[in-house]
């Protein structure tokens, strides 16, 4: 696994649901315009009525029976602008559909989805069927795409059934013999996003500027400003009565610097703002100090010293909280990987055990759109499997309390609790959406950073690090490997117990396991601060928030970053060679 949301009132939105008005002795009923445009839905319509027909004819075959069939369509709208150096390098618009069709076959105690073990003790994930479906509303043809796709994937179920019980009957068997799926209830829900009106040449004119602002920096080697706008329907009918279309739009304005040095390490420099509204977004004199601000910390790295290995005390940053949480926590707690034999289980028979200090709580809550005024884009009101997101508490005064849940069963843990996600073509598992890390017990960071330097003298360590910025990470949950982790900052700096200035320091990957490294946390700032990212897994990328505060940690590990053995370039870049033009 790798780490790299509404109001109500938002005219953008259209919003269904079933209500009754009760008013004195008068019933009131009048025609809801969002009604109307659920029934004038050609995806929709398409969507049900190929269910409705599937299910009927499918469900005579002989074989092992169908007992559950899902369709899962994506509309998705974009808009897209690129700018190097003051010039568009990309401006385009983007619009495609796409389709997933999941099959279950056999029984809810045991299906074609079960866990298929072999001499390699690899898990065989089932298919999901994908495909791009068109993008015009026309009845006909989307119907067809369903069709096909239906076919082809009941035709693989059952397939696949028959190896499951060829697969049960040679091996042992399971540890977890909770059932394949859970039952699960029928939801009706509509509601659509529009992709917001952009003003494209005041973005073209910003762009230019923002991009133009790192021309000067002679070491900066390649350079980008972006701006990527999307509006996300997703269409979710099932064979159990769910009818769920929910959207979700998506404002992102990035920038990037990267340089090399001479020894051939990459480095880089990047920011990102996210939103669900193009006017939410950082004025552009805000930005413009945030570029000048990662060049100058670019040109500090470049001169910075290769790290050593070390073990010592050190500070987390508020963001990089969130991404370390992100990694050795939050994946190790999804629900299959407590299930599923070639998974390590570190924390599947700790439910009601310490994990972390007390002071700290841990919560995924998928149904915040914003923490404070900052977007989250970990945030929907429906999984990838129908069911409402809820919040919920997975760690509590430092004590486990449960799990992120699909609908795949394991024990104790019956029921989803709206966690099931996926990206298009894959196949839906547990995944994380806004993790919020809280502390009951805080100080503020003024004094996190002295009490840092406490503990390196406690420790008689001639210094500590503060990770500033950590871009992401990945981590291997599975048995037979590590159960280890690696976070990659991209700013560290070495903190020193004489009072001399902090020393940015390059090269450095931090590395552990999981145990080990949270029984270290040891006291935690009062500034939490908002991770907005994109997480891969199994069952693909999907769109994460991490809330956390600073924390302070008597020992973490660090060591060498792999690096490039090749030279930067030889010429300058062309703008800052006076034979090579401006």
């Amino acid at each position: 696994m790798s780490l790299t949301p509404f109001a109500m009132s938002d005219p953008r939105r259209r919003l269904y649901f079933i209500c009754i008005l009760v008013a004195a002795l008068v019933i009131v009923t009048q025609p809801d315009p969002a009604e109307a445009q659920a029934s004038d839905d050609v995806l929709l319509r398409s969507l049900n009525a190929e269910l409705e027909r599937s299910w009927e004819a499918l469900g005579q075959v002989e074989g092992p029976p169908l007992y559950f069939l899902a369709y899962e369509a994506r509309d998705r709208r974009s808009y897209s602008l690129n700018s190097e150096l003051g010039a568009i390098m990309y401006d385009g618009d983007g619009h495609h559909r796409s389709l997933d069709v999941d099959v279950r076959v056999g029984r809810a105690q045991l299906d074609n989805t079960h866990q298929i073990k072999g001499r390699s003790g690899r898990y065989e994930y089932p298919t999901s069927r994908y495909t791009e479906i068109a993008v015009e509303a026309d009845e006909a043809s989307l119907r067809a795409d369903i069709w096909r796709r239906t076919d082809e994937t009941f035709k693989d179920a059952q397939n696949r059934y028959t190896k499951v019980e060829t697969n049960k009957a040679v091996t042992a068997t399971e540890e977890d013999t909770s059932d394949d799926f859970s039952v699960g209830e029928a939801h009706e829900f509509y509601e659509t996003v529009e992709l917001p009106p952009v003003e494209r040449e005041l973005w073209r004119k910003r762009l230019r500027t923002l991009s133009r602002a790192m021309k000067p920096y002679s070491y900066v080697f390649n350079s980008h400003v972006n701006l990527s706008v999307e509006a996300e329907n997703r269409y979710i009918v099932n064979s159990e009565g769910t009818r769920v279309v929910t959207g979700n739009i998506f404002v992102r304005l990035s920038f990037g610097l990267t340089s090399q040095t001479a020894d051939g390490m990459g480095l880089q420099r990047q920011r990102s703002y996210d939103a669900d509204r193009l006017q939410d977004l950082p004025a552009e004199d805000i930005i413009l100090q945030d570029i000048e601000r990662a060049a100058a910390q670019l040109q500090d790295l470049l001169a910075a010293p290769l790290v050593e290995p070390y073990t010592g005390p050190a500070i987390f940053r508020n963001r990089a909280t969130g991404v370390f949480f992100h990694e050795i926590l939050g994946h190790r707690l999804e629900g299959h990987r407590q299930k599923l034999e070639t998974e390590g289980q570190t924390f599947t028979k700790m439910v009601g055990k310490e994990v972390v200090a007390r002071f700290i709580s841990v919560y995924d809550d998928p149904t915040l759109s914003h923490f404070g005024d900052q977007f989250l884009r970990g945030f929907y009101r429906f999984d990838d499997e129908g069911v409402p997101s809820i919040r919920t508490t997975l760690v509590e005064d430092g004590v486990l309390q449960g799990f992120l849940m699909s609908r795949s069963p394991i024990a104790n843990f019956p029921k989803s609790n709206g966690h099931g996600r996926r990206s298009s073509g894959r196949y839906i598992v547990a995944r994380m959406g806004n993790t919020i890390i809280e502390a009951s017990q805080t100080v503020p960071y003024a004094r996190l950073r002295e009490m840092l330097i406490e503990e390196i003298r406690r420790q008689d360590k001639p210094y500590g690090l503060i990770f500033d910025d950590i871009s992401g990470g990945f981590t291997s949950t599975g048995r037979g490997g590590t159960q280890s982790f690696k976070v990659i900052p991209h700013l560290v700096y070495r903190v020193f117990p004489d009072g001399r200035p902090d020393e940015t320091v390059r090269g450095v990957d931090i590395v552990g396991t999981p145990l080990t490294s949270f029984s270290k946390i040891i006291a935690a700032a009062d500034d939490d601060d908002v991770f907005n990212g994109t997480c891969g897994a199994e069952s693909g990328w999907v769109p994460v928030s991490a809330v956390a505060p600073s924390v302070l940690v008597s020992e973490i590990e660090i060591e060498k970053r792999a690096k490039s053995s090749e030279q930067p370039p030889i010429l300058p870049t062309p703008h800052h060679d006076a034979g090579g033009g401006r």
